[in-house]
């Protein structure tokens, strides 16, 4: 094979991750589908909308049988060439892809006429992934711009094959029978909103440019935000450095899951912080800062009704936690950022012992001095009202009562100040 992006001098470029996805379990898919945070008792929980039900593509699928998978995914920053990551990271038996291939996206289901172009792995058009294993194709020469809608189509030749996936997907993708890979416009698709196996996209760009990994929960995820109109924060925090012109390129990657917490694994949605930072941050490549953006969880799950108490997790539990994913990522020359924890007064779990836990993690987020920098989003989407610190403002929260709404999401982009983003030195540990 002979390919000049792989021998090219370093003066050409680096690859960068543009666009990311956490890899999970999938689980039974459901109408509406996708995970909920912990939500009140059944006696209390408000009737289920109908309407809104039918109009919401099912979850993950669990199993996919000679089909083609095609998905959508925006590139945050751009290249010259492009690669693609697949993962089957759960122990799932091998899976093998006998067709892939890149394309930019016109609408629905379409790809543009004359984008498509295959994927190798190894110089061949099929590929097994093995069991846990993180695979890249080959790199493609391929001009993406800057928050480029990419698709990428999967052929999984055989029947009922298990799925790893990232199921917070919300941006519509499409199974459809047999190999479309390269068809135009997918023929008998049925939609849904999840990432199957695709869990990265790389771009060749200048040496100047680098990427920011956020991790976190569903507010990271994105969850309770309009589809398919890439509104979770990182998304609006990308746009806002694509369009400084006067800034080297700076991609954002959404490693959100909802559900995530920092201590443990929450089942069926995926491994713990610092189960998955090696995978979901260190092997990512070009990223030079991480933004850690979780904690709820770990507290919400412990004051769950009939949570064993070898589930709860204190505030000092979290900080714990902190420091360990702090020292992984300085321990690899990345600068670390934290984000506060939002107020929660919307979940039925509050309680004065739950807000007191919260704001103790908040003020050593803030004054420890441990990140190399804070972002303080409680700040920018509490209520005014002095009287209501455990409160988000009215027009920054969804319909659930707890996650932030697009405008709520967008608010929390505005908070960075992005020179923290324009010049990169190894963190403390690595000088």
């Amino acid at each position: 094979m002979n390919d000049s992006t792989t021998t090219s001098p370093a003066s050409r470029g680096i690859w960068i991750a543009t666009w990311g996805a956490a890899q999970q379990l999938a689980r039974p898919a459901e109408p509406g589908g996708g995970p909920r945070m912990p939500g009140p008792p059944d006696d209390d929980a408000p009737a289920p909308d109908p309407a809104r039900q039918a109009d919401e593509p099912p979850g993950a699928p669990t199993k996919v049988g000679a089909q083609t998978v095609r998905m959508v995914a925006r590139g945050t920053a751009g290249g010259t060439a492009v690669r693609v990551a697949l993962s089957n990271s759960f122990g799932h038996p091998p899976v093998r892809i006998d067709a892939a291939s890149i394309a930019r996206h016109e609408r629905g289901a379409a790809i543009h006429a004359g984008s498509a172009r295959e994927l190798t792995f190894g110089g061949r058009a099929a590929v097994e992934l093995p069991t846990g294993a993180h695979i890249y194709s080959d790199p493609v020469e391929y001009d993406v711009p800057a928050q480029t809608d990419l698709v990428v189509s999967l052929h999984i030749p055989a029947e009922d094959v298990i799925t790893t996936t990232h199921e917070v997907g919300l941006r519509t993708a499409w199974l459809a029978p047999g190999d479309q890979t390269a068809t135009a416009n997918l023929r008998d698709a049925t939609a849904f909103q999840s990432y199957l196996w695709l869990t990265g996209i790389d771009v060749l760009a200048p040496p100047a440019a680098a990427t920011i990994a956020v991790i976190g929960d569903s507010v990271v995820d994105g969850m309770e935000t309009t589809p398919d109109a890439d509104a979770p924060w990182p998304s609006s925090l990308a746009r806002r450095l694509a369009a400084r012109e006067d800034m080297p390129p700076r991609a954002v990657i959404n490693m959100g899951i909802a559900g995530n917490r920092v201590l443990r694994e929450t089942d069926g949605m995926g491994a713990s912080a610092l189960a998955r930072f090696d995978r979901d941050v260190l092997a990512r490549p070009g990223v030079r800062w991480v933004v850690l953006s979780e904690g709820l969880n770990d507290l919400f799950f412990g004051f769950m009704p009939d949570t064993p108490a070898s589930e709860r997790a204190t505030a000092e539990d979290i900080i714990v936690g902190y420091r360990m994913l702090i020292d992984r990522a300085h321990s690899h020359g990345l600068r670390v950022i934290g984000a506060t924890l939002l107020p929660i007064g919307g979940t039925f779990l509050l309680t004065a012992e739950l807000e007191r836990e919260r704001q103790y993690v908040n003020r050593w987020i803030r004054g420890s001095g441990e990140f190399d920098a804070v972002v303080d989003l409680e700040a920018a989407t509490r209520d005014p009202d002095p009287a209501e610190p455990a409160t988000m403002r009215t027009e920054f929260v969804s319909d659930d009562g707890i996650h932030p709404n697009d405008a709520g999401q967008q608010a929390m982009a505005e908070a960075f100040d992005l020179e923290l983003f324009r010049d990169w030195c190894p963190a403390p540990d690595m000088r």
